[in-house]
């Protein structure tokens, strides 16, 4: 009888131990939004759009203007490009003064999927690990290695300071003749695709790096280049859901964080030629039917898919209208601002400004530098010694 007694206490303690833990949480989620409607309430609708850009900035170090822009409507955060990345020691510098400058933690985002597309490379002064194409990764069906070069990638760019990655690419590589995706891609089968991006991802944000699942609804089976025109895929939104989507729906059921839709029409889907990054009835499909409620940003703004078939003020607008919390790469930050004052309504604004204030401070550690040593190491190297 006696220790039933004990047993049925032993119960109860560990049942209020529960209690008090779940009780912390959600006080601590309840003081996160008592926070953010504060910030919210007291910043400017110029301060809330502000929020909303990632902007490139083309210098290796905090000038005079970017220092006065910082200090009165910070941006959302800032992508990482050539003209930022110079010695170890300056890009650091660099980084460090953003993140100084500004009262709201800042997105420092690069582009970092191995293969061709790997920034830390423009470092003059420091070797850094030279990651193969993500096709490799996936032709050895390893999901432990994935999340091993995520955990890679993740440790060498914080030692600039990095926090969001825009990778992987979950853009499932089915058309032979598409040279933009090709081997970014983690191969033509979509649960390889799919296992494969998801614990890369998870390799990041175990180690302190936000990753970004691109380019919804899917790059893959395209022969045009974004970045140079618009690319037209001819398939209705079954066949989508069945291939393409595939990818998409297992990060979100994952936890995706952010999800950045692509320059790719869909005439099916649309009924016309709009890009899906500026559709809101494609991106209502990531929302209602993948149940997506995290941040979505767009492909870069200056692309040609963009730039050559819309004015600044129709695609950033668009971009809002169609559910895009983050516009990547604009082409001024405050003319951006103002256009976006006079034509979005202070609802459709404070919706994105809160979902990426609750980011912010959800998953955004201002301190988040690693040492140098991290760059190029030896046990890197091991690890990538297995890939193909």
């Amino acid at each position: 009888m006696k220790k039933i007694i004990v047993f049925v206490l032993f119960l109860l303690l560990a049942g209020c131990s529960n209690i008090k833990e779940n009780t912390k949480e959600v006080k601590k989620e309840t003081i996160k939004k008592d926070k953010i409607d504060i910030m919210l309430e007291n910043m400017s609708i110029e301060e809330k759009i502000a929020q909303m850009l990632i902007i490139e900035y083309d210098s290796d170090y905090v000038d005079d203007n970017l220092k006065s822009f910082l200090n009165s409507t910070p941006p959302g955060g800032f992508i990482l490009m050539k003209e930022n990345i110079t010695t170890f020691d300056k890009t650091r510098q660099f980084v460090s003064d953003l993140k100084e400058n500004s009262m709201v933690p800042l997105i420092i985002s690069i582009d970092e999927e191995g293969g061709s597309v790997q920034r830390l490379k423009y470092l003059m002064d420091a070797r850094v690990s030279d990651i193969p194409f993500m096709y490799n990764v996936g032709l050895t069906n390893n999901y432990d290695l994935a999340y091993n070069i995520g955990e890679i990638i993740a440790e060498e760019v914080r030692t600039i300071g990095v926090n969001v990655d825009f990778a992987p690419v979950i853009d499932i590589y089915s058309n032979s003749n598409n040279t933009v995706i090709g081997k970014r891609s983690f191969g033509s089968d979509a649960e390889i695709v799919s296992n494969m991006a998801v614990r890369f991802t998870k390799g990041l944000e175990d180690n302190g790096v936000i990753g970004v699942y691109k380019h919804f609804p899917g790059h893959g089976d395209t022969d045009i280049d974004s970045h140079e025109a618009l690319p037209i895929i001819n398939k209705s939104l079954d066949d989508l859901k069945s291939f393409e989507l595939v990818p998409f729906e297992s990060a979100v059921k994952t936890g995706a964080k952010m999800i950045m839709v692509g320059h790719i029409a869909i005439p099916e889907v649309t009924h016309d030629n709009t890009p899906a990054s500026l559709s809101k009835e494609v991106i209502d499909i990531l929302k209602n039917d993948l149940n997506y409620d995290g941040l979505i940003v767009t492909d870069a703004l200056n692309m040609g898919a963009i730039s050559d078939n819309y004015s600044n003020e129709e695609a950033y607008i668009k971009a809002i209208e169609a559910g895009n919390d983050l516009l990547l790469i604009p082409s001024d930050g405050i003319n951006t601002i103002n256009i976006i004052k006079d034509k979005v309504s202070l609802d459709r604004i404070n919706e994105s400004a809160r979902k990426i204030l609750k980011f912010k401070y959800g998953y955004l550690d201002k301190d988040n530098f690693l040492d140098k040593s991290y760059l190029g190491s030896e046990e890197h190297a091991k690890i990538i010694s297995q890939i193909p």
